[in-house]
């Protein structure tokens, strides 16, 4: 018998009515003769609720604490689709993280150590259903631990594969994955198929369609993931190994930016080995993680500027962390900026056609968007730009690459 896991994002579970939506799609699901287990969100703006909360009680909150407060809002969603489950006459019932239990170690950003599959086997032996609150799991201590924004799509990858699972099924308010943000150009394409490489890289630059790390659980295990529309009954986009089925395909797959950056400035550091490692140890022992950096040629006094960006969430923390090393006298002046965007391309054609930084680099400097920072890999380039020229950015870029919907295939609603 086929077994299914679903995932329904926040904007699925926004409300009763929206619950008793994803109850008739799970009653499908399970009509067809499929076992199924469902991951839930908490409802649209919950999570971000309570983490406000957390902030207004304490700037540096205790991340155990935070995890007890944030936990609470998936664990509403389960109780409720469970009860809406069972009140269609089917076998549901909701089963905290701690009761399978879904192991995780650390706070706040939690990594998934194991999950005991037991309850679940029991569950689907018995025809039923098992409704999951998706980003939490349970510390060896037996705290509550949380796997960070979008934790969910990892909660509902990890349960697929240690479910062995036939797939994983993503549902969200979006019917797929889009060449950009159709908010944002309305020209962008649903894509059918995307590698789950292009995908890890679009996840990790602020597509906000999969959490990375479940893109890359998916990728490490092979599970089939699919991304759906919770509202309309639609073909979805496909994560896969390797796309080598399609003849021609743009060089460029997508253009995803990241408005969740924040930016830091340290100036006059000393020019000595180990000054750089001496400030990014605290950072690293506070679970923060750096993306760019960028450090200047030293002055004819010896010193030297470093600069790099850091999650917004993690900025309080992180110059808290970096005062002790200013105490030490690593540095001179931390400067702070969060009016700023890392704007990306994406696509495994880069691999072999040069020229790609390139064109992106000339694109922005025809409309006057000066660039703060760049950082590259395999198979992306991104660049730090004012957040003032998010829009324009990704527009003129989306149609630089390519990527733009033909105007038929707008008229006919191909692209919303």
């Amino acid at each position: 018998m086929p077994r299914i896991v679903m995932k329904f994002g926040g904007t699925s579970m926004a409300g009763i009515e929206r619950i008793r939506h994803v109850a008739d799609r799970v009653r499908r699901e399970v009509a067809t003769g499929n076992q199924v287990a469902v991951v839930v969100s908490a409802m649209a703006g919950e999570t971000d609720r309570l983490v406000q909360l957390c902030k207004e009680a304490a700037p540096l909150y205790d991340p155990r604490e935070y995890d007890v407060v944030v936990a609470s809002g998936e664990q509403v969603t389960a109780g409720l689709l469970a009860m809406t489950l069972q009140g269609m006459g089917l076998n549901a019932r909701s089963y905290m993280g701690w009761q399978l239990p879904i192991r995780a170690s650390g706070h706040a950003s939690a990594l998934i150590e194991g999950i005991d599959v037991a309850v679940l086997e029991r569950v689907f032996d018995d025809s039923g259903i098992a409704v999951i609150p998706g980003f939490q799991g349970v510390t060896s201590e037996g705290a509550l631990a949380t796997l960070g924004r979008g934790g969910s799509d990892t909660s509902a990858v990890a349960l697929a594969i240690a479910a062995k699972a036939d797939r994983c099924d993503i549902y969200t308010d979006v019917d797929g994955v889009y060449t950009t943000d159709p908010r944002i150009v309305p020209r962008a394409r649903k894509l059918d198929v995307v590698t789950y490489e292009e995908m890890l890289e679009l996840a990790s630059v602020g597509a906000k369609v999969l959490q990375t790390r479940s893109v890359g659980l998916a990728m490490r295990y092979g599970m089939p993931l699919q991304v759906l529309s919770s509202f309309e009954d639609l073909p979805g986009t496909m994560i896969v190994a390797d796309e080598g089925t399609v003849m021609e395909r743009n060089i460029i797959t997508g253009i995803a930016h990241d408005r969740n950056e924040a930016f830091i400035t340290l100036t006059g550091l000393p020019d000595r080995p180990g000054t750089v490692a001496a400030v990014f140890r605290p950072l690293a022992d506070a679970g923060i993680n750096v993306d760019m950096i960028v450090q200047s040629a030293k002055s004819a006094g010896g010193m030297s500027d470093l600069t790099f960006t850091v999650p917004k969430a993690s900025l309080a923390h992180s110059v808290d962390a970096l005062a002790k090393v200013r105490e030490a006298g690593g540095f001179q002046e931390l400067l702070t900026n969060t009016d700023i965007v890392k704007v990306s391309v994406v696509g495994v054609g880069m691999r072999s056609h040069a020229g790609i930084a390139a064109q992106m680099f000339d694109t922005l400097a025809e409309r006057q968007i000066n660039i703060v920072a760049i950082s590259t890999s395999e198979i992306k380039v991104s660049v730090l730009i004012s957040e003032d020229y998010t829009e324009l950015a990704v527009r003129v870029l989306h149609t630089a690459f390519g990527l733009d919907a033909p105007a038929a295939s707008l008229d006919a609603g191909a692209a919303s």
